[in-house]
């Protein structure tokens, strides 16, 4: 948020509005440029519905019906919210589950994917129904499978952190690529369009040298020798007043760990912090605007901060007090059917709370619990909650309330509530299906 306050204040966000607008005149495919791919980038970044908000300003200014450019936000901000903020909701799962990180990253980003690549056309067919997919499926199916074999490739074999930013970067390519060689027969063009400025290379390269910094450094992290540098960068503390036990299902009696570990180096936010550094240096932002920018930053995610803080606290009292295994015990009794419940509880943990790194505080632990009655995979189910509360986040209130500030509706946040439930559900119902094959021998293979 920080880094793209800095882009606004130094103008840099109208270079980058108007380089997508370059790449096409048509709305379906801007629509899938800004909302899907660049959207995608922000919330890979930034997480916290912070692509609802800029998209749909986006949208909205290069002639987007408002109530239709909040709708196409939402809906574009579900495939990458998984690996949002640099992955906070997988970093969140492993911390409730102790599965491994890496392998939660990559069972997530084999579940995804199938997500991403259905997106793009939901979008077109939002801006311009079934003709507009006639028109467009070429960039459609470009982005989408781009993106998803992006999101499938980096989480499983490269860095988890860096999935959307490297899926949202070579989705984006592909569409470029592909409108240098090929346009629609017919333009759909924005009603007002305002007229457009011709911003020069240099310009348009430094204002996407924010995203290359993050792009670099996180990658440098990742490095072998740097990354055990930065594992250094910690210190660990018993919290006062914390000393809990519990008995387990053998009847014994353990202590449960209440250790926090603070990581001051390798965290994301270090290496964002680091980006902004640099980012502050490009833009040539004074010391002085780059703190008074910063604390405006705070002051935006206030609520946001609060609420998390405390929907972790409510899901450490729920998991040390027994209720996440009691509530896991309850819902194993529907089976192997419970597969097809798995993503349902992950939506509605992000439905209620608005955020995937909430749901999985919440109810990360009672999948685990779950799985270990009905024997289903563990790792599976975990990453399920977190899939599943992709396809929420459209629907929560926050995001609402997002999109419809965002482009002047305040107040009718139900018509467009109304407008992206049916595709809400819809993507539900064909990721429960997968997730339950998944767990039989028809797409067992697929679980790590």
């Amino acid at each position: 948020m920080w880094i793209y306050n800095m882009t606004v204040e130094t103008g840099y966000f109208g270079v980058l509005r108007e380089s997508f607008c370059r790449i096409s005149d048509d709305l379906r495919i801007q629509a899938i440029i800004i909302a899907y791919c660049f959207g995608a980038l922000i919330e890979a970044l930034a997480g916290s519905g912070v692509p609802i908000a800029i998209c749909s300003a986006m949208l909205v200014a290069i002639g987007f019906n408002p109530v239709k450019a909040a709708v196409v936000a939402l809906v574009a901000d579900t495939a990458p919210v998984a690996f949002g903020a640099l992955a906070v909701p997988i970093t969140t799962l492993n911390r409730m589950t102790d599965l491994p990180y890496n392998v939660l990253g990559a069972m997530v980003g084999r579940q995804c994917p199938i997500i991403a690549l259905v997106v793009p056309f939901v979008l077109v067919l939002i801006v311009d129904g079934v003709r507009g997919v006639r028109a467009t499926w070429p960039v459609a199916l470009a982005a989408g499978l781009a993106f998803a074999l992006g999101q499938f490739v980096v989480s499983n074999f490269v860095a988890v952190p860096l999935s959307d930013i490297v899926a949202s970067l070579v989705s984006a390519a592909a569409v470029v690529a592909l409108t240098r060689v090929w346009s629609p027969k017919s333009i759909m063009r924005g009603v007002g369009d305002s007229p457009k400025i011709e911003p020069s290379m240099g310009a348009t390269l430094l204002a996407y040298a924010p995203y290359i910094f993050i792009v670099v450094i996180f990658s440098l992290a990742q490095v072998p020798t740097i990354a055990s540098v930065l594992a250094h960068g910690a210190f660990a503390f018993q919290w006062p007043g914390l000393d809990l036990s519990q008995v387990d299902e053998a009847g014994k009696v353990r202590k449960i760990n209440t250790i926090l570990t603070v990581n001051y180096l390798s965290v994301a936010g270090t290496l964002l912090f680091i980006s902004g550094i640099l980012t502050m240096i490009a833009f040539r932002v004074s010391a002085a605007a780059a703190v008074r920018l910063f604390g405006a930053t705070l002051v935006q995610v206030r609520w946001a901060l609060a609420t998390i803080f405390m929907i972790l606290a409510i899901a450490f009292v729920m998991n040390w007090s027994g209720q996440t295994t009691t509530l896991g015990r309850f819902l194993a009794g529907a089976g192997p059917a419970y597969a097809l419940l798995s993503p349902v509880i992950g939506w509605i943990g992000v439905v209620v709370t608005g955020s995937d790194n909430s749901t999985n505080a919440l109810f990360g632990h009672l999948q685990v619990v779950a799985a270990k009655e009905t024997g289903i995979s563990p790792v599976l189910l975990a990453a399920s909650n977190t899939t599943g509360g992709v396809l929420g986040k459209m629907l929560s209130p926050q995001s609402l309330a997002i999109g419809a500030a965002a482009v002047g509706l305040i107040g009718r946040e139900g018509e467009i509530f109304r407008s992206v439930f049916g595709w809400a559900v819809a993507l539900l119902l064909g990721l429960c299906l997968f997730v339950y094959l998944q767990s039989t021998p028809v797409l067992g293979w697929m679980v790590p």
